[in-house]
Parts: structure tokens; C-alpha cells; sequence
């Protein structure tokens, strides 16, 4: 069996040419394939790692509507919940390149890096932004983005509080969950508060809490939004996952968009293998002829057909993944990271996808010679002998 198989390995080598425009076809179909899941599962990704205990707490019309900041010390004596902090969104920029994203959080120092417990810092860094009002700590993407480093005296002008804001950055934190954004520039709220006019003080966007028993998160949600339902200002709450769900469900249309492109291109894919080997089975009809005459059986004759394709999808699915894989993890992933973090802060090809890219080609190239293989193992002797002489 070993025998036949390599004799239909070998076939390949007889139109290089075609052999060579197959796999390149087949191989920049893969590797699109490859990007799209790629954008799929990383898009995924908050929902994925996100922790179990957390929750996400904001105005039940819409997120971008403020809270009161009573709110917080509500919540904190909610039974179930052990830590609360709050933020808000801050939209500054930096004016020196101001075409540059990145979000801007105006948070709690102590209670946030309490509740978000992925964000990691040296204890150094860590003293010295609790005790600098007017400090700031960002992640190591944004500072690599920016060339930014500890010590730096940087000015961001707000967009949401306008004016220009000086900040003193105190420390480049890491991330040991891969849903944290890396590109973010925290800084004390309490600066923030403190220079606002008396009519906008006090306000917060929104506010994460973390439970003791992340069963009991559904009860502990409802619990927390009772609270507030005979106020003026009402509250909606669920877990991290499902908030960064429902963050992804408004865009459900692109994604679901992408998937559909994804399942075309394999399509493709199939039709150029197909049409391939179904070329290569027309040139070879004689072959096979001659090889019936001589003793070959019809399931000798599919093997060909098919151990030709096996090999034809292997090596178009080597080729593929091995030209994405590097390509999106070394280049494409660290420039999305980079710049658009606050969607994608973890960006690469996941071992699985690169296996699925794998199977699916060999799967693929195997269902397109089924035709072919089946078409060859019927051939007649004397009927394929008398047409191709």
C-alpha cells in the first residue's frame, strides 16, 4: 500500500507547473481562511479569558450615560461582593500625534488594580502611582507604540473633559490574561473629579465588581440592580463575559459576514483542487487503461486518484499555514495589537486554527478527487484504449 502511494506521490512531479499554480492557489486561499478565523477568535477573546467572578455594572439606558458615585459604596455592601472599583472614560490624546487611539481610563487606583488582577506591575511602580495623584500607568503595548517610558512627563488633551491634562507616568504594566488590553493609559480619578466643575463632579461611567462565588453571579446581579430600581438613575449588571458579548453583539453583522466569507474561499478552494485532479484523471485515462489491462484493480486505480490529492492537500496546507502562521503572529498581529488594541488585545493564529487549516485542506483536496477517483476506477479497457488511441 506504502508502494502505491508513493507512486502516487510522485505524480505530482509530472506538470510541475500545474502542480506548483495549484498550490499556490490553494495555499493563498488557506492562508485568507487562516486570517479570517484569526479576526473570529481574537474578537472572541474578552469573552473567552474573561474572568468568571467579575462584574460589570452601568446605566441601564445606554454605557456611555454617567452614574452617581454614591453607587460604588452601594454596591460594595451588596452580600457576595468582596471588591468593587470604578472608571471612566476619559478620550484624551496626545496632541504631538493625534491620530493615535488609545483608550484613556480615568479609575480608582488601589480598588481597580484589586479588581483587575491581571494588570501586573513591579511593586515599585505600584507605590509610586498610588501615592502620585497626578500619575499614570499604561500598558507595555502603548508604550512601545508611543516610545513612551517611566519617568516621561507626557500632556494629553480631553476630548469629553476638555483642556490639557499633565501626567507623570509611573509605571508599564503587563497583562497575564490575554482579554486585558495593552494599550491603555490609566491615571487617578481623583484628578480628574477635582478639577471638574461642581455641576460634573461625582460622576462615574461605570463600575466592576468581584464576587466571592462566581456561581452566585446572576443572583448577586439582580441583587445589585434592585437596588437601584426605585432611583432616579436605574443600573443594568451582568458578567464580564456577557458584557463583552453584548459589546460584540453590535457587531454581528461583520461577523457574521466574515464567516460567510470564510466558508467562499474554502469553496474555492475545493473547486481548484477539484479542477486539478479532475484534469490530471482526463490526461492519465490511457495510465489507467494500461494498468487495468495488466492486473490493476479498480480500487488500485482510486488510491492513485486519491493518494494524489492527499499529498496535493498536504503540501498546499503546509504551505498555508506555514506562510500565515509566522506572517500573522511576527508581523500582523503585533501591528493590530499596536493599533487597535481596544478590539483586539491579543491577536494571533491559535494552535487549533492552524490544525483545522490543516484537516480542511487534506479534507478538502480527498472530497474533490471523490468524483474523479470513482469516474477512474470505472474505466473500460478497451473503451479508454480505443478513445485516447
Amino acid at each position: 500500500m506504502m508502494g502505491l502511494f508513493r507512486i502516487a506521490a510522485r505524480n505530482l512531479g509530472r506538470n510541475w507547473l500545474r502542480t506548483f499554480l495549484t498550490v499556490l492557489g490553494a495555499a493563498i486561499a488557506l492562508i485568507a481562511f487562516v486570517m479570517l478565523r484569526t479576526v473570529l477568535t481574537s474578537w472572541a477573546v474578552g469573552a473567552e479569558y474573561a474572568a468568571k467572578d467579575r462584574l460589570g455594572t452601568r446605566h441601564k439606558v445606554t454605557f456611555t450615560m454617567q452614574l452617581p458615585k454614591r453607587y460604588i459604596d452601594d454596591i460594595r455592601a451588596v452580600p457576595g461582593v468582596k471588591q468593587a472599583t470604578w472608571a471612566n472614560w476619559f478620550g484624551g490624546k496626545d496632541p504631538k500625534r493625534p491620530n493615535e487611539f488609545f483608550a484613556t481610563l480615568a479609575v480608582d487606583p488601589e480598588s481597580s488594580l484589586a479588581v483587575l488582577d491581571e494588570m501586573v506591575l513591579t511593586p515599585e511602580e505600584r507605590s509610586r502611582w498610588l501615592s502620585d495623584k497626578r500619575g499614570a500607568i499604561i500598558g507595555d503595548v502603548l508604550a512601545k507604540k508611543m516610545g513612551w517610558k517611566v519617568g516621561d512627563r507626557i500632556v494629553l488633551q480631553g476630548s469629553i473633559y476638555p483642556g490639557d491634562w499633565e501626567f507623570m507616568i509611573d509605571g508599564i504594566y503587563t497583562a497575564a490574561r490575554k482579554s486585558l488590553d495593552r494599550s491603555q493609559f490609566l491615571f487617578h480619578w481623583s484628578y480628574m473629579n477635582d478639577s471638574l466643575p461642581e455641576a460634573r463632579k461625582d460622576q462615574i461611567g461605570w463600575v466592576m465588581s468581584r464576587v466571592d462565588d462566581p456561581s452566585r453571579g446572576p443572583e448577586i446581579s439582580r441583587a445589585i440592580d434592585r437596588i437601584f430600581d426605585e432611583r432616579d438613575t436605574q443600573t443594568v449588571t451582568m458578567s464580564e463575559r456577557a458584557m463583552n458579548l453584548s459589546f460584540m453583539a453590535m457587531f454581528g453583522a461583520i461577523l457574521t459576514v466574515l464567516d460567510i466569507v470564510s466558508i467562499i474561499i474554502l469553496l474555492i478552494m475545493l473547486m481548484i483542487l477539484g479542477n486539478t485532479i479532475a484534469m490530471a484523471v482526463r490526461e492519465r485515462t490511457r495510465e489507467y487503461a494500461v494498468l487495468r489491462a495488466i492486473g490493476f484493480q479498480p480500487s488500485h486505480v482510486r488510491f492513485f486518484v486519491l493518494g494524489e490529492a492527499i499529498v496535493l492537500g498536504i503540501v498546499s496546507g503546509a504551505v498555508g499555514v506555514g506562510i500565515a502562521y509566522p506572517f500573522v503572529n511576527g508581523v500582523m498581529g503585533k501591528a493590530i495589537e499596536e493599533n487597535m488594541s481596544a478590539w483586539f488585545p491579543y491577536f494571533r493564529v491559535e494552535p487549533g486554527v492552524a490544525i483545522a487549516a490543516m484537516v480542511i485542506a487534506v479534507l478538502l483536496a480527498t472530497s474533490a478527487a471523490l468524483i474523479p477517483a470513482i469516474q477512474a476506477g470505472r474505466i473500460s479497457v478497451t473503451e479508454a484504449l480505443r478513445r485516447v488511441g
